[in-house]
């Protein structure tokens, strides 16, 4: 690859555009597993604008605890763009989300008490998670950094769309049991990719005392004993749920590659890993979820 090439690559991912595709495809995969219409366009756009934004105020607001790496780099170099896309994408949120508002502002009024707790829930925690200069900071609990996030992930992913289609079908919003489980699926695969990202900050977060589980227990023990085993949980879940409803065996193989992949990657992960690695390859298992769960249930 080019430098040239390279350089867009590696600003793709630090810029946290990724975040937004995978929670872009994700959120598809949600729509096609549960079999309703994807949602409206301009959806979409909030979702992948915000979460953009979202990490990279995150991510400028908690550099300053972390030691000089590519990323931090990029970011200096880089404070122009950074500016300017955060700036566009912001437009696009007040815009779109003051757009939506006015074309379904009969339906929202009429939504459910749980409805609105859920559109509260998950950003609230995100927001709590961060901190954000406040004293309310849920990361500096080591332990359950993971499970926070893949709360989040899994609420905005699969609970979101449900509830936004609801809006723009003029339809009632419920949570079914195929939609609880997919919400626990993604919740456990997104907890598991987040303390595999955890090993990469094992000595700074034992400088900081944030006991993650890499830092409390020691690589190994991480891996094979909490990594693997979560993800054959997942798999085996997943297996039986899909002989119960009479899945076809390409669609239960597409939907299983996913977590395949993730014990495959937990063993990649004995050796020391760049940041880029775990960008592209830990992270990018979310994509590919998403991508497998789509393409079972549109041709299989």
């Amino acid at each position: 690859m080019s430098t040239f090439l390279y350089s867009i690559f590696r600003s793709f991912f630090f810029a946290n555009y990724f975040y937004g595709l995978c929670l872009l495809a994700l959120s598809i995969e949600a729509a096609a597993q549960l079999q309703f219409q994807i949602n409206d366009r301009s959806y979409y756009l909030i979702l992948v604008s915000t979460s953009i934004v979202f990490y990279t105020k995150a991510y400028i607001s908690d550099r300053s605890g972390y030691p000089s790496n590519e990323r931090d780099e990029w970011y200096k170099v880089n404070k122009a763009f950074i500016k300017a896309s955060q700036i566009l994408l912001s437009s696009i949120v007040i815009l779109f989300t003051i757009r939506m508002i006015l074309v379904h502002s009969e339906q929202i009024k009429q939504l459910s008490i749980l409805s609105l707790f859920l559109i509260l829930l998950f950003p609230l925690l995100a927001v709590m998670y961060y901190g954000f200069n406040s004293k309310v900071n849920l990361r500096t609990i080591g332990w359950l950094k993971p499970f926070i996030i893949g709360f989040c992930w899994a609420g905005i992913v699969t609970i979101y769309p449900l509830i936004f289609y609801s809006i723009e079908s003029k339809s009632i919003f419920e949570l079914s049991q195929i939609s609880v489980w997919l919400f626990l699926k993604n919740f456990l695969f997104i907890s598991v990719l987040c303390i595999m990202f955890d090993i990469k900050d094992e000595n700074t977060d034992s400088e900081n005392k944030l006991n993650t589980f890499v830092v409390k227990k020691g690589l190994n023990f991480t891996l094979f004993n909490i990594i693997v085993p979560l993800s054959l949980i997942g798999l085996t879940a997943f297996i039986l749920f899909a002989y119960n409803h009479q899945f076809s065996l390409m669609k239960i193989i597409l939907n299983s590659i996913p977590f395949l992949l993730m014990i495959l990657l937990a063993y990649k992960l004995r050796v020391k890993r760049n940041l880029m690695y775990y960008l592209v390859y830990v992270d990018g298992l979310m994509l590919l979820k998403g991508i497998c769960g789509i393409v079972a249930m549109k041709f299989f």
